[in-house]
């Protein structure tokens, strides 16, 4: 049996976030305004690699919303990422087990989003099948809902994966040319065909029809109390196909010494992928984060570098595995 890797913090804490002592007085009174007095409860987010605020608000009334509230100098990309999401969840398809917005407001010098609140939990690594199987099933439900576009979400200049791929994700050619540093990387690990697999990726994407949620991570999905899974974080929705969110999700699968190749292939979301998408993803993936992780410091999450290292690591042993590589 395949050993079981667990990343370096587990996902559930990776937050470096403000408290809410930390925000401003107007925009907590502002929100305590809209929760109909001061929060009763307030149940930080630990997962997530950002520095905006999360939580979990419940005022008097009892009923909860999740805010996130970023500081308009400061943290202006994560208010635009805020913003887009909103726009996103509110155009996804009815019936969809996603959160919706609830109200924006600009206070202080910040903006915050409320979303519905999903009373649930990170899934726990490894992966209990059960809730493996759960993240799947709600994917497949968002996939074919994604299949063939809405025409109010195309409508708002989402980006393309195949443009994503060839812009920010595709680095084992840029190395394999010498215009990168090379990550630390196995022995075994073929550069010139991890080049020529992760190059077919652009032209892949550009032929699906559909929309990717493109950032289908085990952090970005919660299971409630019936064991439903809700798929949460939107800002990075694109056109592309959805088998490269089946991928991005069963890396954690992999890891968790569960059939991810099995999994992958009996989904919904794969059926009429190429034969090696795959494989092709995984050797985008793995030299995305393995190449992010040798970046040096970011000012994001300080557990991010560790992260994308251990999520390129586990990308490039599921396809070394596939390829017969060790």
């Amino acid at each position: 049996m395949r050993a079981i890797s667990l990343p370096p913090v587990p996902y559930d804490g990776t937050a470096d976030r403000p408290d809410w002592a930390a925000l401003p007085a107007g925009l907590r009174d502002a929100l305590a305004a809209r929760l109909g007095g001061s929060p009763v409860t307030v149940r930080p987010a630990g997962a997530g690699f950002t520095r905006g605020f999360a939580a979990v608000l419940t005022g008097p009334t009892g009923e909860p919303v999740f805010v996130k509230a970023a500081a308009l100098a400061e943290q202006r990309h994560l208010v635009d990422w805020y913003a887009h999401e909103a726009a996103v969840l509110a155009r996804l398809p009815a019936g969809l087990p996603v959160p919706r917005p609830r109200w924006a407001l600009t206070e202080a010098g910040w903006y915050a989003l409320a979303l519905t609140a999903v009373d649930g939990h990170t899934p726990r690594l490894p992966w209990e099948p059960a809730e493996l199987d759960a993240a799947l099933t709600a994917y497949a439900e968002v996939a074919a809902a994604l299949a063939g576009p809405p025409a109010d979400l195309v409508a708002l200049g989402l980006p393309r994966l195949a443009d994503l791929a060839r812009d920010d994700i595709l680095w084992w050619g840029e190395v394999a040319a010498g215009r990168e540093p090379a990550p630390a990387l196995p022995p075994w690990a073929p550069l010139p065909e991890l080049a020529a697999l992760e190059s077919r990726l652009p032209g892949y994407a550009d032929a699906a029809p559909g929309l990717a949620h493109c950032d289908l991570r085990v952090d970005n999905v919660l299971l409630d109390a019936v064991g439903r899974a809700w798929i949460c974080d939107w800002n990075w929705l694109c056109h592309g196909p959805a088998w490269f969110d089946l991928v991005t999700l069963l890396i954690t699968g992999y890891a968790s010494g569960l059939d991810a190749d099995a999994a992958f292939a009996g989904h919904p979301a794969a059926a009429g992928a190429p034969a090696d998408a795959l494989d092709v993803t995984l050797a985008a993936l793995s030299g995305y984060f393995l190449t992010a992780a040798a970046a040096g410091p970011s000012t994001a999450s300080p557990h991010l570098r560790a992260h994308q290292r251990w999520s390129g690591e586990q990308a490039l042993s599921w396809l070394a595995a596939r390829q017969g590589w060790t």
